[in-house]
């Protein structure tokens, strides 16, 4: 089954936000998920110790570079989706999970300086791609829009289109609920009630399908 790798190389891009609400999601969904925590701020560690994992969900702590390509493909096996956190940087960790990847999908917020910063991550991937003369799937999501689209998100939308980046849709919105996930554990649907669930579950659900999709293409 397929590995999803949660890149970028800006801190506070909403990785482990995106990498929770996709295992979360694909969890309730009836999938089995293994999620690998690599980022030294142990984001994801934070979650799993909040409250009782949601079930179908594992989270392994401390994945580092000398055991990341053997962590994965230990836990890539049949019916099981692996999701990988990764820490803020460019790295060697980050280019050899990278290198393991079905899809790698690089959060980004819909400013200039995180785009700018965030490209690099697209840059990582195609060297990756150049030296294991294989394509690798990769989107762009952008995490903590607003209601109402920006001049500057619909710019910085253009442009990567016009690159040819995959723009995953819908964005991931700035709502309570994705930040308290942090604060409560297990998922949106066992968490106390923060603002629009209903809107944050939704956005949460199409979000894991369109990745769902793109995974379900590569296959």
């Amino acid at each position: 089954m397929p590995t999803v790798v949660i890149a970028s190389p800006k801190g506070g891009a909403g990785k482990s936000t995106a990498a929770v609400l996709l295992g979360t999601e694909l969890a309730h969904a009836g999938a089995s998920v293994v999620m690998l925590d690599c980022d030294p701020n142990h984001s994801l560690s934070l979650w799993a110790g909040r409250g009782p994992l949601p079930d179908r969900i594992t989270v392994l702590s401390d994945v580092t570079e000398s055991d990341i390509v053997r962590t994965i493909k230990q836990h890539d096996t049949d019916g099981q989706v692996v999701i990988v956190d990764l820490e803020g940087v460019a790295s060697r960790l980050v280019s050899r999970a990278i290198s393991q990847a079905d899809l790698v999908i690089t959060p980004m917020r819909a400013t200039t300086l995180d785009a700018t910063i965030g490209v690099r991550a697209l840059q990582l991937i195609a060297e990756e791609e150049e030296a294991l003369d294989r394509r690798i799937a990769h989107a762009v999501v952008f995490t903590m829009t607003k209601a109402i689209r920006s001049r500057q998100h619909s710019g910085i939308a253009e442009s990567l289109a016009e690159q040819g980046v995959d723009l995953i849709d819908p964005p991931l919105m700035e709502r309570a609920a994705f930040s308290a996930l942090f604060e409560f554990g297990g998922d949106l649907r066992s968490m106390p009630v923060q603002g629009n669930m209903e809107g944050a579950i939704a956005n949460a659900a199409e979000f894991a399908r369109a990745v769902y999709k793109r995974l379900a293409e590569e296959a």
